[in-house]
């Protein structure tokens, strides 16, 4: 007789599974779409004209910024709210407001958490009383609705991490311009890229955590003397 198939690993309890695919929604009413994070600017002043640059763009960014800067911060945070560490959590949210390098970094990260802590609040009414008047950056808050479900740590970063890509897709496929053929390329290559991006943030410490890409600020800067703007960044 042939051999059974191996036993399936422990899966993801089905609500906390949606709760993850709804948390990484591009259609959650935080903004997101809206942003482009310095690509915009990059068509314009770095030659990103197509697929192929675009793509390496995105990738670069998620290697070398976010897995770097973002991530390890939501994978900190996710166990903070799950201690009920209050300083821990404001540590961590004070550095992603310390470390925005642009005006309109800064102006993303209150937004999108702003918004998203209102939309959190039809769910939970005890999440804006831990910042002690700080404004509640997107990662922190996504962290405490990801903490609130029974996924990992490393699930709830994959869940972050892919709704940036879906949006940063979206903004490509709009500002390059390129079709939806070539985003959902770009899509799947970062789909690819994902995992070991999230393997490599969720290991660094406090003192290994960085936010330094100059020259992303750089355009993030010229973006906001941009003539023609799709996107808030």
């Amino acid at each position: 007789m042939p051999d059974a198939p191996p036993a399936d690993p422990a899966a993801l309890p089905a609500a906390s599974l949606l709760q993850l695919i709804w948390l990484a929604s591009p259609a959650l009413p935080i903004g997101g779409f809206s942003y482009s994070e310095g690509l915009e600017a990059g068509v314009e002043w770095a030659g990103l004209t197509t697929e192929a640059r675009a793509s390496d763009w995105i990738v670069d960014q998620l290697h070398l910024s976010l897995a770097r800067g973002d991530l390890p911060v939501v994978a900190q945070a996710i166990a903070a709210w799950r201690a009920h560490d209050a300083d821990r959590i404001r540590m961590l949210n004070a550095w992603v407001l310390q470390t925005r390098e642009s005006a309109e970094f800064l102006l993303q990260s209150e937004q999108m958490g702003r918004s998203f802590v209102e939309w959190l609040k039809l769910h939970h009414d005890d999440i804006a009383s831990n910042f002690g008047g700080l404004p509640v950056t997107y990662p922190v808050a996504f962290a405490f609705a990801a903490s609130r479900t029974d996924a990992t740590v490393r699930d709830g970063c994959l869940a972050f991490t892919f709704g940036w890509a879906e949006n940063m897709t979206g903004a490509a496929v709009k500002c390059v311009p390129l079709g939806q053929s070539a985003g959902q390329r770009i899509l799947g290559r970062l789909a690819r890229e994902i995992p070991q991006a999230v393997d490599d943030a969720i290991t660094l410490t406090d003192d290994d955590r960085q936010a330094f890409s100059p020259m992303l600020a750089v355009y993030s800067a010229r973006h906001e003397a941009q003539y023609s703007r799709l996107f808030r960044s």
